[in-house]
Formats: C-alpha cells, structure tokens, sequence
C-alpha cells in the first residue's frame, strides 16, 4: 500500500468511526426530545386529574429537585411531597416551552425552558424558567436534576 492508499485508508476508517458515533448521538438526542415532548404533555395532567403518580412517574427514582430558596433535596418521597404542597397550593394546570434539549453524554440530555403555572380557574398564577437534566432509564427518559425559579 501506497502513503497516499495508507492515508486515505485511515483518513476513511476514522470519517466512518465519526459518522458512526454521531449518528448514535443524533439518534439518541431524538429519541430523547420525542421522549421529553410526552413526558411534558402527561406532566400537568397530573394535576388536573390530582394523579401523584401520573407525576411522580415523570421523575428518575434517584431525582433530586432544586427549588428556589431551598437545598437540594432527593428521591420518590421528595417528589411526592412537592406534587402533594403544589397540590394544595393551587396549582392545577400548566405548561412547558421548551427552548433547547442539547446532549450532555452518554444516556443524558439537558432540556432547557419556560414554565407557565394556573390555577383551577385557568388564571396564571407563576412563570419561571428550569433546565432539568434528563437521564435514560430502563423505564425510559426521566428527570434526574430538576432546577427551577419563578420570574415573580
């Protein structure tokens, strides 16, 4: 083999390499969004349906939230609780907007957004922003670090 076949040997070896793990990401990353977009859609019916569970599923078992003003705080049971507080502090619909997903490695992706929160009458009562990163488990794409403020 030549220096010019040698070079263009490897020269394609590694475009192939690259080609190849790319495709995986961009694969993965889309799989993640159509994933993030259900969770999203399914996230505030929780609370107009008052489902815990239907929110709490939202979430890794090892999550951790980060609410404003508070430390971070982690698992099933703290989830539950913020569903529970919300719950009782008149929060019964809302939505996401999410502005950017971005891959963050191998099995996660960040979501990046605004928020907008109601009350049972459809009166907004907070907006915010979050970034949460999502994390793949073998129940799917579920929050793992969910961070959040209200622009209020």
């Amino acid at each position: 083999m030549t220096g010019k076949n040698y070079l263009f040997g490897i020269m394609t070896l590694v475009f192939f390499i690259f080609c190849q793990k790319n495709f995986g990401q961009t694969s993965e990353l889309e799989e993640a969004k159509k994933a993030i977009a259900e969770s999203n859609a399914i996230y505030f019916k929780s609370y107009e349906r008052n489902e815990p569970k239907l929110f709490t599923d939202r979430y890794a078992k090892d999550a951790c939230l980060m609410e404003p003003g508070k430390p971070i705080m982690c698992g099933e049971d703290v989830v539950a609780e913020f569903f529970r507080k919300s719950y009782a502090g008149g929060t019964r619909s809302g939505e996401f907007i999410t502005q950017e997903v971005f891959g963050a490695g191998d099995g996660y992706v960040v979501e990046v957004g605004l928020l907008k929160i109601y009350d049972g009458k459809g009166k907004q009562k907070d907006n915010g922003k979050y970034l949460v990163l999502w994390k793949k488990t073998p129940d799917g794409w579920k929050m793992f670090r969910d961070a959040f403020s209200s622009n209020q």
